[in-house]
């Protein structure tokens, strides 16, 4: 996913993101209390679907990046 185009997708769903040298911040339109900070652009996209959906689908995320760690392994 490109930069240009997650932080399209995060302002429509009514976040603001900022690319900066230290990563790309992000926050809430609407709510100056939440906001973050990723170090790439898919954990951008991550952090702020986790967000919106309010980490409902966390557990998983990481299940699935423990899957796939075991299966390049083999």
């Amino acid at each position: 996913m490109l930069w240009s185009e997650t932080r399209s997708w995060a302002k429509s769903k009514g976040y603001e993101t900022i690319k900066d040298k230290d990563g790309y911040y992000w926050s809430k339109i609407d709510d100056i209390n939440c906001s973050g900070i990723s170090p790439s652009v898919s954990k951008l996209a991550r952090d702020i679907f986790n967000h919106m959906t309010d980490n409902k689908f966390v557990e998983h995320q990481q299940n699935y990046k423990r899957d796939i760690k075991h299966e390049s392994l083999r």
